[in-house]
Formats: structure tokens, C-alpha cells, sequence
């Protein structure tokens, strides 16, 4: 791999991650947002109205971080890969002009509506509102998404004079590949933002303060949690038997498989020596890895050894990034139904332990999403479009200072941001709710 080649693809990773910090607490919390903005136009309570304020005021900081990143990043396809926009710019842009056009002008119009109309509009209006926001996030992944399924499993495209053209836009958007990545992400990121409320609440439960608030705060983004922690792995496993269908390698890597046999053993415990092409092992389970990835308990799955060397990923990355990020899964949801559990039998709050391991649980789903995008995307090297273009002809031709100067610019740029957004994210969700005095509510100040 050349230095270009590998600045590049150093330079977009650090751009993808810094940006992935922002998206999915972004997908996540703004679904209980609306649920509290929907809570208070029925019931008119004015608990749901202060959770909505509170909950939303540290949705809208990250909201715009993530629009800054985001932003930037879609630059590098021209600076730094340029072949690949030359090849793939018919159907590459596509989506993203999609998503442009209709998801980013639907939820950032709706989101000044929700914002600047906070004592303008009805709260039936505002409820309507912060939901096509989030409906606007899940439109906007879904077509992000498209155009990286295309990139993982190819469809719908004829090649002509030496580029690939969009043939089909059905077969496009109906790519079984989007379709598993879209829902394993959101589901994913609505994991990250049960999380994100669960333990901002859990801090403020420990120190017994607006006690009624946070505890109805933490039911609040549990019952997300439940569903999204419970459903996640089979959604994952729908996702890991297609892409052991479409993408071998991949699959291969990820459990570190080197022959290709039927009834594949699941190796609970085990060390890939790739030089020697075996695992050391120390604990298996029989045919459960041919279960796993092709629902077939004696189904076939294809080793790493029947794949030319050149078009394997790097095992070792793939292998342990998947591998942590299954055990931050199972984390999650037995953490999500033991709290079921203490809030069931009504001793959440003296579950002093409990909450202390939520707490500090925050930055978990941000590490386990960027382990699941480091297996999609490192395992389909040595590709960038699967099957039709390698990565290392897709770069642009630039020097290697070039890549190194905004590599740094990058960097620093995008560390002040992360920094900003900790520390305003931090300040306010320390801060506490704002409580209305009852002269307020009397005033009918902020009812219906």
C-alpha cells in the first residue's frame, strides 16, 4: 500500500469517526424527544414539557456539531479521492443528493420551527415538529446508507466507458445490503441515546437530585433501551448471514475462519496467527459458527485460505473489533433488563451499584458503533466499490505533504469541536432541569 493510499484512507477514517460521535446520539435521543413533546401536547403535564427542554437543549448542541462534520467530510471525495468520484460519481451522488435535498431541508426546517417556536406554536405543533425532525435523521441515514451499500454490494449499474453508470434506481434503494446496514445502525444509535439519557439521569439519581424528573427521565430512555438492546443482535444476525452471502472475506475475517468446511465451529475464545494462517484456540462450540452465518447448523462457510491473500482485510482488525463490539452488545442489554428488573421491583434508586455502571456506560455505544463501522468498512478492503474498484485506485493524485497538511488541519479542527461539545454538553447536563414555579404555570405561561 502506498503512502498516499494510506494517509487517505487514515485522513477519511478520522473524519468518519469524528463525525460518528455526533449521528448517533443525534438518530437516538431526538425519538425520545418527541415522545416527551408528544407527552406533554396529550397530558399537558408540565414534567414532560421541562424534560422536553432539558433532553432538547443537549439534542440541539449536538444536532449542530453534527451538521459542522458532516458537512466536511463529503469535501474529501474530491481532494482525496478523486478517481473514485470519477468512477462512482453517477451513482454515488445520486443518494447524497437526495439526502441533501429532502432529508437535511426537512429536519433542519423543522428543527428551527421546534426551536425558535418554543412560546409561539401549540404543543401539538411542536410535537409535530421535533418528529419530522427525526424523521428527517432516519431519511437522511437511510440515504447515507444507500450510497455505502452500493459500495458493499454493487446493484443496479452497468460499466461504460470505463465508469460505472447507474442503471436501475429501484434496484438501487432496494439493496438487501442498505436495508440490513440501516436498521443494525439505527437500532444501534437509538442504543446510544436510551444510554445517553439513562446515565445523564443515573449522575443526578446518585445525588438524589429532582428526583421525580430523572427517575421518570431514566423509564423514559430504558424502554428504549429494552427494545433496541433486545432486538439488535437478531438484527445483526440477519446482517452477518448476508454479508457472509454477498462478501466471504469479510464474514471469514470476522471469526477468523481459515478452511472452508460445513458445521464451522463457533471459537469462543481464541488468538488469530495470521502469519501461519490457524487460531490458537481454547474453547469452541461445534457448528454454531456455520449457524451464525448461514443459519444452518451445517451449513458451509467459505475460509480465508480458498481467498486470494490480495483480497483479504486485515484479519486481525476485523476480528477483534467484532469481537468487542458483540460483548459491548450482550453489555447493553443485560443492562437494559437488570434495570428493568430494580425498576420493576422499585429499587432503582437505592441501586446505588447499578447506577454508577450506567453512568459511566455513556461513552459505550459511541465505542461499540465505531467498532461496527470499522468491520463494514475495513473488511471490504481491499475494495472501495466491492468486486469493481480497489481502493488504491481510487485516490487522487496528491502529494504525500498535501494529505499530511489537512490530515493536522483536520485534526485540530475537529478536536476543538469535540472538545466544545463535551464541555457544552457537560455544563448543561450537570446544570439540571429548569423547574417552573408554580406562579408560572398559574400564568398559563407555558400551557396548550
Amino acid at each position: 500500500m502506498s503512502t498516499v493510499v494510506f494517509l487517505s484512507r487514515i485522513q477519511f477514517a478520522v473524519t468518519v469517526f469524528y463525525h460518528f460521535l455526533f449521528v448517533p446520539l443525534t438518530i437516538g435521543l431526538v425519538i425520545l424527544v418527541a415522545f416527551m413533546e408528544t407527552q406533554y401536547a396529550r397530558t399537558n403535564k408540565m414534567v414532560y414539557r421541562q424534560m422536553s427542554d432539558y433532553w432538547g437543549k443537549l439534542f440541539s448542541i449536538n444536532f449542530v456539531m453534527g451538521v459542522v462534520t458532516g458537512i466536511t467530510m463529503e469535501f474529501q471525495f474530491g481532494t482525496n479521492w478523486s478517481e473514485y468520484a470519477k468512477y462512482m460519481g453517477d451513482i454515488f451522488g445520486s443518494p447524497l443528493a437526495i439526502e441533501a435535498l429532502v432529508a437535511f431541508f426537512l429536519e433542519s426546517t423543522f428543527m428551527g420551527l421546534w426551536l425558535f417556536g418554543r412560546d409561539k406554536i401549540s404543543a401539538k405543533m411542536r410535537a409535530f415538529a421535533i418528529w419530522m425532525v427525526a424523521l428527517g435523521t432516519n431519511i437522511s441515514a437511510l440515504w447515507i446508507l444507500t450510497a455505502n451499500g452500493f459500495m458493499q454490494h454493487p446493484t443496479g449499474y452497468i460499466i461504460r466507458n470505463g465508469r460505472a453508470e447507474l442503471k436501475s434506481f429501484g434496484e438501487l434503494i432496494s439493496n438487501s445490503y442498505v436495508w440490513h446496514m440501516f436498521f443494525h445502525t439505527i437500532f444501534a444509535s437509538y442504543i446510544c441515546g436510551a444510554f445517553f439519557v439513562m446515565g445523564i439521569s443515573a449522575y443526578h439519581l446518585l445525588r438524589k437530585r429532582n428526583v421525580e424528573f430523572f427517575e421518570k427521565s431514566f423509564r423514559i430512555g430504558l424502554g428504549m433501551a429494552l427494545v433496541a438492546a433486545t432486538l439488535t443482535p437478531f438484527i445483526g444476525h440477519e446482517h452477518g448471514t448476508y454479508t457472509a452471502s454477498v462478501q466471504p472475506a469479510k464474514a471469514a475475517a470476522m471469526e477468523a475462519v481459515w478452511e472452508t468446511k460445513a458445521g464451522t465451529p463457533f471459537n469462543i475464545i481464541q488468538i488469530p496467527d495470521v502469519k501461519h494462517e490457524r487460531n490458537i484456540e481454547a474453547l469452541s462450540i461445534p457448528h454454531l459458527g456455520s449457524y451464525f452465518y448461514t443459519n444452518n447448523w451445517n451449513g458451509t462457510v467459505k475460509g480465508l485460505k480458498d481467498i486470494p491473500a490480495n483480497e483479504r482485510p486485515n484479519v486481525n482488525l476485523v476480528f477483534y473489533s467484532f469481537r468487542a463490539m458483540v460483548a459491548l452488545g450482550v453489555l447493553f442489554l443485560f443492562l437494559a433488563w437488570y434495570g428493568f428488573y430494580k425498576m420493576r421491583k422499585n429499587k432503582l434508586l437505592n441501586s446505588t451499584r447499578y447506577l454508577k455502571v450506567v453512568q459511566y456506560s455513556i461513552i459505550l455505544p459511541y465505542l461499540a458503533i465505531n467498532l461496527g463501522w470499522m468491520v463494514a468498512e475495513a473488511g471490504r478492503q481491499p475494495w472501495i466499490v466491492y468486486g469493481l474498484m480497489k481502493t488504491e485506485q481510487a485516490v487522487s493524485p496528491i502529494s504525500v505533504s498535501q494529505i499530511i497538511f489537512s490530515l493536522a488541519g483536520l485534526v485540530l479542527f475537529y478536536t476543538i469541536l469535540i472538545i466544545a461539545d463535551v464541555w457544552l454538553l457537560r455544563k448543561n447536563a450537570l446544570q439540571g432541569p429548569t423547574i417552573h414555579t408554580p406562579a408560572e404555570i398559574k400564568d398559563n405561561k407555558y400551557a396548550v
